[in-house]
């Protein structure tokens, strides 16, 4: 895990992504980030995928891919989305069962946000610095939003959104992303479209 988190700061410096929050799974990843330049996440993510392929194929001595597919994204609302899914993503190993306090995983940002611990690899976003007036107050507020678990309404929304592309945010969020990207982000509605 040391690798891909290597990789994970090498080529977001390279491809300009700030990473926010991130948690390293058994089986998958998690990763929080900003791109300041067009397809940069995409970039990014395809160079992680290829350099931790080849090491671990050649540290376990195996062939052949290692992902189930491309990596999946969402759009987010930042004001009304993005602390809870930094809350999403650290508390990804409390909900797998994997340890009772996200600070008891050493794969994910929580230390950094949370506890202080330093990392050149994060980036603190805006949503996270206004939580107070200096670091300490900031760690403070984070830890307080992690006293509620993330409500199974969201949860499906962010499965949702991330898993088929959409926005995560509300339905004037999601408007104004048509519009700029002339690509649907929100999920169509069940049934027959209407006659006219």
């Amino acid at each position: 895990m040391t690798a891909y988190l290597s990789w994970l700061k090498e080529y977001s410096v390279k491809y300009e992504v700030e990473i926010h929050a991130w948690v390293l799974m058994t089986n998958h990843v998690h990763i929080l980030c900003t791109p300041q330049a067009e397809k940069a996440t995409s970039l990014m993510m395809q160079s992680i995928g290829r350099m931790y392929v080849r090491y671990f194929n050649y540290t376990y001595q195996r062939t052949g891919t290692l992902w189930e597919g491309r990596f999946r994204s969402c759009l987010v609302e930042s004001e009304h989305y993005l602390l809870s899914l930094y809350r999403y993503i650290e508390l990804n190993p409390v909900r797998a069962g994997m340890v009772d306090d996200p600070a008891e995983y050493s794969w994910s940002s929580y230390g950094c946000n949370a506890l202080g611990v330093v990392t050149d690899l994060q980036t603190p976003h805006e949503e996270y610095l206004r939580l107070g007036k200096d670091a300490g107050e900031r760690r403070a507020a984070y830890r307080d939003l992690f006293k509620v678990q993330v409500g199974a309404e969201l949860l499906i929304e962010i499965r949702e959104s991330t898993n088929r592309g959409l926005a995560l945010g509300s339905s004037s969020f999601s408007s104004k992303i048509e519009k700029l990207t002339s690509s649907r982000v929100t999920k169509k509605k069940m049934g027959r479209p209407r006659k006219k």
